[in-house]
């Protein structure tokens, strides 16, 4: 079994990087990096400080602030006044913000739509399911 769990995890880092891949040129077709596309997703239901929303992402809030001020420059997102912490802006979405990530969120859509359509939906049902009992595991070992 340890052959084939080390098959699994390498198999799903190979299709990370390939679907990391796709996010990025699709992100490009809108002007975007892949990164500033999922800064913006985090922030768009809910404003967030760049803690937090380097939190939510898993990544640093070094890389998260370096977006974020690109993302503000390019007037698609803000910061807001935050009354709970002074020193810690909430990001926001401008309204251009909304539009880009709308076209990319459609663009995205096809882009799955034409990727998926090939797939068995119940296989890819099944295989979502084993990943999240995997990540389950994964966070228990923590």
């Amino acid at each position: 079994m340890s052959g084939e769990m080390a098959l699994l995890v390498a198999d799903v880092f190979e299709a990370a990087g390939a679907l990391r891949r796709l996010g990025e040129h699709t992100a490009q077709a809108e002007g975007l990096t892949q990164a500033r596309w999922q800064v913006l997703s985090v922030v768009s239901e809910t404003a967030l400080t760049v803690p937090q929303a380097a939190r939510r992402l898993g990544v640093s809030r070094q890389n998260v602030q370096r977006v974020a001020n690109d993302l503000v420059n390019l007037g698609h997102a803000t910061y807001e006044a935050n009354p709970d912490h002074r020193g810690s802006p909430l990001l926001t979405l401008t309204p251009r913000g909304h539009e880009v990530l709308a076209a990319l969120t459609q663009r995205a859509s096809a882009v799955h739509a034409e990727l998926f359509s090939a797939l068995d939906s119940e296989e890819v049902g099944r295989t979502r399911a084993l990943l999240r009992r995997l990540l389950h595991e994964l966070d228990r070992y923590e």
